[in-house]
């Protein structure tokens, strides 16, 4: 996103651009969500106004911002509309730039594009997945974890997640050799690098066993994700992986 770095007094168009932003992104946080729509396309228009164009990364960062807000609205056609914008506008802005030199566009600049491109494929996927639309959510995953992988590496903390969201979905459809072959790497990464939500992955992972009706290895990573969550503190999944031991203990009793 712009900043202003110089030492002199920053415009008063600018000043007003970074005083809108700042406070749609406060009202986002805090679940205000008309009031962020609302101060996310004042701070576009103050951008468009200037010389910045459509396919900048700040704009299409809002773009997304204000998919996300439609999406949390139930306002699906203005959602999947946000999310395709995005996604395709930064597609063609990757395959455009690829082959531009280092003296023209730097490398990380490159890599924030790809990185935005995988931050918009995660939240169209998340939203796919809450509409039940599995088989699509299940592919902008694939293309948010393979920019992950290649951007940021395996070990990335982003990594992790995206690989055991993938894993959910791909359960969710009944792939369950499928989904356990990606959690099970998901769990040994964030056991590696001691992931803070190492806790959440162990618990997909044993949901994942118990659809593979491996019982007994399921019983026992859930007792770990239930010690690992106690210790953080972390009382709803406390609670999640309590409920899913019962599921567990009733999936056991009637396959006897």
């Amino acid at each position: 996103m712009p900043s202003c770095c110089c030492s002199r007094e920053p415009s008063p168009d600018i000043t007003t651009f970074v005083g809108l932003f700042q406070m749609a992104n406060v009202a986002f946080m805090q679940g205000q969500l008309d009031n962020a729509e609302k101060l996310y396309k004042a701070s576009m228009s103050y951008l468009l106004a200037g010389d910045m164009k459509e396919d900048d990364n700040a704009i299409l960062e809002m773009s997304l911002k204000l998919a996300s807000i439609y999406a949390a609205q139930k306002q699906d056609k203005l959602a999947v509309a946000g999310y395709q914008f995005c996604i395709l506008t930064l597609e063609e802005k990757i395959a455009k730039e690829k082959d531009l030199p280092e003296d023209v566009l730097p490398a990380e600049e490159k890599a924030n594009t790809r990185l935005l491109l995988g931050m918009s494929l995660d939240s169209y996927a998340r939203y796919l997945l809450s509409i039940e639309q599995l088989p699509a959510a299940q592919k902008m995953y694939e293309k948010a974890l393979q920019i992950a992988n290649d951007v940021q590496g395996e070990t990335h903390p982003q990594t992790v997640v995206l690989m055991n969201d993938l894993a959910t979905v791909l359960d969710a459809q009944g792939h369950h050799d499928q989904a356990y072959s990606y959690v099970q790497r998901a769990a040994e990464l964030a056991r590696e690098t001691q992931h803070p939500e190492e806790h959440m992955v162990l618990n997909n992972l044993a949901a994942i066993l118990m659809h593979k009706e491996d019982f007994l290895q399921a019983k026992q990573v859930y007792k770990e994700a239930l010690k690992q969550a106690q210790q953080k503190g972390d009382v709803a999944s406390v609670q999640h992986i309590r409920e899913e031991l019962a599921e567990l203990a009733k999936r056991r009793k009637g396959s006897k």
